[in-house]
């Protein structure tokens, strides 16, 4: 089975992006290839240098992934920093890139206009870290979504350099992987083409159905339909994407019709929206609460998962310094 690597940073909790966009899908890979998904605590020093109860933070994502249908005992949950190879790997990664290439990745670019006092080594060495966690296993796919793209050529660009620099095929390079053509996107509720904790848009998994229903009653829309079986404005097509994602066919066939022939009730479509999410919320709300209350147990996966992550990256690891030049240990 080919093996596919993930992570997730553990600065939020998870919404409804990350459910449809990323882990329904971690949940089907599970059963078709050797998975291992990891949450990515060291990655959040990057933007969070001070990041508060960093456990609790992280037994937050992990009993998310559990409720979502993760199993570990098929795909390893650990944290990243559990496995303190990963820092070796990253740091002879590191010597052999270059300063100029880092500074072009436009994510870093990104962050750097928007934390100025604060563009940090960390943050321009992202790339290569990102490497790191996927080069320590040999994944052959990686599911990203589109923004992350770059970082996965930087990722493959390291595995290049350092097969040429030590004249080996050690490292497969990483292909980036979609459950379909196009990602899938998951709008915002404020009209904007994305829903993400920044934009402060989203409805988390761990929403009650009042919290649910309040955030989606104020949706943006507009004036409603003027012309019979005109083009959905975005913000409107937004909340049909909802009905897609939540809702029976039927259901989105029916408003659908009433779009075209210009009697739709926005109040009418939101309420339908609310309580099909709630439909599909709930129950993952309630087993997120069962694991939440079991540290024990989380506690427990992750160094499971942990020791599992230890023993692929330190395979690599001592094949790495061997290449190198330097004693294996």
């Amino acid at each position: 089975m080919e093996k596919v690597v993930s992570g997730i940073r553990p600065t939020g909790n998870l919404h409804l992006g990350n459910y449809f966009g990323a882990v329904k899908s971690f949940v089907k890979m599970q059963d078709e290839y050797d998975c291992m998904f990891f949450i990515a605590d060291w990655h959040s020093l990057t933007t969070h240098p001070k990041p508060g109860d960093i456990q609790n933070s992280v037994r937050t994502i992990l009993a998310e992934y559990l409720a979502c249908g993760i199993d570990p005992q098929k795909a390893p949950i650990y944290v990243q920093s559990d496995v303190k190879e990963t820092l070796e790997l990253y740091l002879f990664l590191n010597m052999n890139m270059y300063l100029g290439e880092l500074e072009r990745v436009t994510t870093f670019k990104e962050k750097a206009r928007k934390q100025p006092d604060n563009v940090n080594a960390g943050l321009l060495t992202y790339p290569t870290l990102m490497a790191a966690d996927i080069l320590q296993h040999k994944a052959l796919k990686v599911p990203v979504g589109k923004d992350q793209e770059q970082n996965m050529e930087m990722a493959r660009k390291c595995a290049r350099r350092f097969n040429n620099i030590y004249g080996v095929e050690f490292f497969p390079e990483p292909q980036s992987f979609y459950f379909a053509d196009k990602a899938l996107k998951v709008p915002g509720l404020d009209g904007s083409g994305k829903m993400g904790k920044s934009e402060g848009n989203c409805i988390y998994l761990r929403d009650d159905d009042k919290t649910i229903s309040k955030k989606v009653m104020k949706a943006v829309t507009d004036m409603g339909p003027q012309t019979p079986n005109s083009e959905k404005p975005e913000v409107i097509e937004n909340l049909f994407t909802f009905l897609r994602l939540c809702s029976t066919e039927d259901t989105y066939q029916y408003f659908d019709e009433k779009w075209n022939d210009c009697t739709l009730r926005y109040g009418d479509l939101k309420k339908q929206i609310a309580a099909d999410l709630i439909k599909t919320i709930a129950p993952v709300r309630e087993k997120i609460a069962e694991y939440s209350a079991n540290t024990a147990l989380l506690d427990k996966i992750a160094l499971e998962g942990a020791e599992r992550a230890r023993e692929s990256a330190r395979a690599t690891l001592e094949e790495v310094r061997r290449i190198i030049g330097f004693r294996v240990r």
